[in-house]
């Protein structure tokens, strides 16, 4: 596994810090600057919304044919409360899919707890929602999701349920926020 970064120091070192905090585990982790991350098979965009963009209209070569999976929200913290913002394609991940319009977008991971996703030991429970309208790039993140101990990828659809999905997203940490706590997604009767 790779994590990219403009620095390739910077991933260095973050990746650095990732295996060192999980000794027992074996965690085949390095880092390189984006453009090396972009070499990977499959690709989580992991950025802040507002610098998705910028990120992988740099890499839009390097990215084609690939499946990338976008896990951005565009939120804002207002008071004790995150705000959904619409980005002008209606999510970030339909954002992504026409900046990099060669290349295969699913939309994934939008309410999983950074807390919990960091933390190996957490016990995360939850299901992802998995949308793209590309069913071989919904298939591969279906596909890694179910590699992950307590997630379970649902198809969600079509990439213009990402609207719904990444702007339910303040909902959810809205919620952790009032009753701090890291709770999950959870779809029940499916």
């Amino acid at each position: 596994m790779t994590l990219g970064s403009r620095e390739a120091e910077r991933a260095a070192s973050v990746a650095a810090e990732v295996v060192a905090k999980w000794p027992a585990l074996t965690l085949d982790i390095r880092g390189a600057d984006n453009e090396g991350a972009a070499a990977a098979d499959i690709v989580v965009l992991a950025t802040p919304w507002d610098s998705a963009i910028a990120t992988v209209k740099a890499l839009k070569e390097p990215l084609a044919g690939k499946v990338v999976i976008s896990m951005a929200n565009a939120l804002v913290k207002e008071g004790r409360e995150m705000l959904a913002l619409v980005p002008p394609r209606g999510s970030v991940a339909a954002a992504v899919q026409a900046a990099l319009p060669n290349s295969l977008i699913a939309a994934a991971f939008h309410h999983l707890p950074a807390s919990e996703m960091e933390n190996l030991d957490s016990g995360l429970e939850a299901d992802v929602l998995v949308c793209s309208d590309h069913p071989s790039a919904a298939e591969v993140t279906i596909e890694l999701t179910d590699l992950m101990t307590g997630l379970r990828p649902l198809n969600a659809g079509s990439l213009s349920q990402a609207a719904a999905i990444e702007a339910f997203t303040a909902v959810c940490i809205t919620l952790n926020i009032r009753h701090k706590a890291h709770s999950t997604v959870r779809m029940a009767g499916l």
